[in-house]
C-alpha cells in the first residue's frame, strides 16, 4: 500500500490536493480529526465536507487513528486522514498535564507500516516560524515536527504545498507529468 504525507502551511491548499490524489479512486474514506468545539470549527468541518461530496466514507475519529485505520471496511482502496496537526492538538488537550509520549503517536505510526489501503494523510508544517512564546504552544510544534518526521520517513511521496502548489519532496505520483529538471531549464536558457 502506499501512503503520501501532504504538508504546508494553513490554507495552502493541502486537503484540496489530498482529495485530488484519493477522487480517482473507488472506495474512498476520510477519517476526520477535527471536533465541532465552536461554530468556527463547525462552519470549517461543514466546509469540508461539501468539499469532498458523499463519494467517501466518513469516519470522524479525534484520538485513536491507528483504530480508524483498522477498522475501515473491505473496499475501501484509499483513505484521507485530515489532519494530523489537529488530531495532535485533540492529543494535548486530552493529555494536558502529563508528561512524556502519549500512546496514541507510537500505535498510529506503527499502523502506517501495514496499512488496509492507500493513505493520504494531511498535516501542516508549524515550525517554519518564530519560536512561540509559551511552553504548549512549544511543545505542541515540537511535536508536530517530530509526529511529521516520523510520518514522512515512512510514507512513499511527500507533497509540500506552497501556495496551491505541489511540490514533490519525496517520490513523485505517476498519475502527475513528468517532473520539471530546473537544471536543464536553465542549461537550455544559457544556450
Amino acid at each position: 500500500m502506499k501512503t503520501t504525507l501532504v504538508t504546508g502551511g494553513g490554507r495552502s491548499g493541502k486537503s484540496r490536493h489530498a482529495l485530488q490524489i484519493a477522487l480517482p479512486r473507488n472506495g474512498k474514506a476520510f477519517i476526520a480529526t477535527a471536533q465541532p468545539v465552536d461554530d468556527e470549527m463547525r462552519a470549517r468541518i461543514e466546509k469540508h465536507r461539501e468539499d469532498r461530496g458523499e463519494e467517501f466514507l466518513t469516519v470522524e475519529e479525534p484520538f485513536d487513528l491507528a483504530g480508524a485505520i483498522g477498522s475501515l471496511p473491505r473496499g475501501i482502496e484509499v483513505a484521507v486522514i485530515d489532519c494530523l496537526t489537529v488530531w495532535l492538538g485533540n492529543l494535548v488537550h486530552r493529555h494536558e498535564g502529563e508528561e512524556g509520549a502519549f500512546p496514541e503517536v507510537p500505535e498510529f505510526v506503527e499502523a502506517l507500516r501495514d496499512p488496509p489501503c492507500d493513505l493520504v494523510i494531511v498535516t501542516n508544517e508549524v515550525g517554519m516560524g518564530i519560536v512561540p512564546a509559551n511552553e504548549l504552544a512549544r511543545r505542541f510544534r515540537d511535536l508536530a515536527g517530530t509526529v511529521n518526521q516520523a510520518v514522512a520517513a515512512i510514507a512513499d511521496e511527500v507533497i509540500l504545498m506552497v501556495s496551491g502548489m505541489p511540490l514533490f519532496v519525496k517520490g513523485a505520483p505517476a498519475n502527475v507529468g513528468a517532473a520539471v529538471d530546473l537544471s536543464e531549464e536553465e542549461g537550455a536558457a544559457a544556450t
